[in-house]
């Protein structure tokens, strides 16, 4: 097998829209974040840096591409972007709104309703509201205050709170509507598009003699040729992950294929499933809030999963498919997918294979990729309207934080209430996402009931014996687990269920 590129790709510099111009970039090292080149290089320092890990939003950039033609927006973390990855894009941040002689309405509103103190949160507030702002002008729409409670979970602050910046978020549509002027964007971005795709070698001075190499294919052809060629070359999607292995951990991280150019790997679609039932295909580099978009359309019951998994300006640089394959346990896409029935669709030059998700995670962070092999889409059998489907996560934090566990279950009952099929499936209790086998055996061919659900409970010891770390303890682990069968029972009875306001935090709070 070759473990060289292609020799038709040609190195050329980092292009993209900064500044009213399109900028052209080389002999920085690919693993330079965003946040690094504002600050360091273009002098561009209203982005401030807090955490660097994607947590805090003090560096929140909006990012404008063009889709179908149309520019669109999305607001990001700049310390866990790459700089390559801006190849074609263009890339806003907070010098890019008003001035202090003619401050723009996000900015006026923020000092109207005095919701700046310190002011180092202030310009991540700022992009996050302007990204609100354009999304629902160019909708017609206004939020409600939880809508900008949710845009905003991404970006933290200490001193004013937050009562006054959500103020400032339904003033800033008070004022005459001023908008980001996309017309000098478009046609950057429609130059920009000339460009071949992005190959780019840089010296690296840590090693001696050595280039690292930042590969961008933008077809599937492309990029399995390239992994192919390069099979321990490191695989780049939304790098919310990766990120934090340059910025905390100061690991090498080598040779990079990138998925984000990949127009096809971001497709989602309906795809009949294998039985005629109606399906969804979602592609690996979809990124997270599309991805989770499609699946509570899908099933709604998802929704609020969707709503606390990490934060926005993690979901629109993420993708479902880089979280599948990296594979945590306390991830919370997979247990979704397992307890819907996904596959895992996997990509190898020409050829592909599928198998169940559930059937992918070997061991703790062991997956069944073959070298050369890449995963190329989730593909799932929608759930039936009738069928019972319940997600809880439960983490110290409602907003933005990782899960101590994460249940996801799908029953399917016969017209009798018999329960026909059952896919119980729990993240962080055990070294991989894990259905628990013990658990569903003692719900088949049973009456659903609360004692069949208190039997299912007990079963879970012999399932799991989850470890006690930072977020949890095992004792405490597996009484929530099987409370939260016991919560499922009490939510799908057949008779008088507890409606969702009567059991779930998130509905209260969307009432206040």
């Amino acid at each position: 097998m070759s473990t060289s590129p292609p020799t038709t790709i040609a190195p050329r510099p980092i292009r993209f829209f900064q500044g009213g111009e399109i900028r052209s970039v080389q002999d920085l090292a690919p693993s330079t974040t965003v946040l690094q080149w504002l600050r360091e290089h273009a002098h561009c320092t209203g982005t401030k840096e807090g955490c660097a890990e994607g947590d805090c939003g003090a560096c929140t950039v909006l990012l404008g591409e063009l889709v179908d033609g149309q520019l669109q927006l999305r607001n990001v973390n700049a310390c866990t972007q790459f700089l390559p990855t801006l190849d074609g894009l263009a890339l806003l941040t907070v010098e890019d709104l008003g001035s202090s002689q003619a401050l723009n309405p996000v900015q006026q509103a923020m000092l109207d309703c005095h919701a700046s103190q310190c002011g180092f949160c202030t310009p991540g507030f700022v992009m996050s509201l302007q990204a609100c702002y354009e999304r629902h002008c160019e909708a017609g729409s206004r939020p409600t205050r939880q809508q900008l409670a949710d845009d905003l979970a991404g970006n933290l602050c200490r001193c004013t709170g937050y009562r006054p910046i959500l103020d400032a978020g339904q003033a800033m549509f008070e004022r005459p509507q001023q908008r980001i002027n996309s017309a000098p964007i478009t046609a950057a971005l429609q130059q920009l598009q000339q460009d071949p795709p992005l190959h780019y070698a840089a010296a690296n001075p840590a090693f001696q003699q050595r280039i690292d190499h930042f590969h961008a294919p933008r077809s599937l052809a492309a990029l399995a040729e390239l992994r192919l060629a390069l099979p321990q070359a490191r695989l780049l999607a939304g790098s919310t992950d990766i990120a934090l292995w340059h910025n905390k951990q100061f690991r090498d991280l080598g040779e990079l294929i990138y998925l984000g150019a990949v127009a096809a790997l971001r497709e989602i679609r309906s795809e009949p499933w294998a039985d005629s039932r109606p399906g969804l295909w979602i592609g690996a580099g979809a990124r997270l809030e599309q991805a989770w978009a499609a699946l509570s359309e899908a099933a709604p019951e998802l929704r609020e999963l969707w709503l606390r998994f990490a934060s926005p300006p993690v979901r629109q640089a993420g993708t479902l498919g880089g979280n599948i394959a990296n594979g945590s346990p306390i991830g919370d896409g997979a247990p979704a997918l397992i307890a819907l029935g996904a596959d895992i669709v996997l990509r190898q030059s020409a050829a592909q294979r599928r198998l169940p998700l559930q059937d992918f995670y070997l061991d703790y962070m062991k997956n069944a990729l073959r070298p050369g092999e890449f995963v190329e889409a989730l593909h799932l059998p929608l759930p039936a309207a009738n069928q019972p489907l319940r997600a809880y996560k439960i983490s110290k934090r409602f907003d933005s934080d990782i899960s101590a566990l994460c249940a996801v279950f799908a029953l399917q009952l016969d017209a009798d209430q018999t329960v026909r099929q059952a896919r119980l499936v729990f993240g962080g209790m055990a070294a991989t996402v894990k259905r628990a086998a013990a658990a569903e055996a003692a719900l088949l061919g049973q009456a659903w009931s609360a004692e069949a659900a208190a039997l299912a409970a007990q079963a879970l010891s012999q399932d799991f014996q989850p470890l006690s770390d930072m977020r949890a303890s095992s004792d405490y682990r597996l009484r929530v687990a099987q409370n939260l069968m016991h919560k499922l029972w009490l939510e799908t009875r057949p008779e008088q269920p507890l409606l969702a306001q009567q059991s779930r935090i998130w509905q209260l709070r969307s009432q206040a």
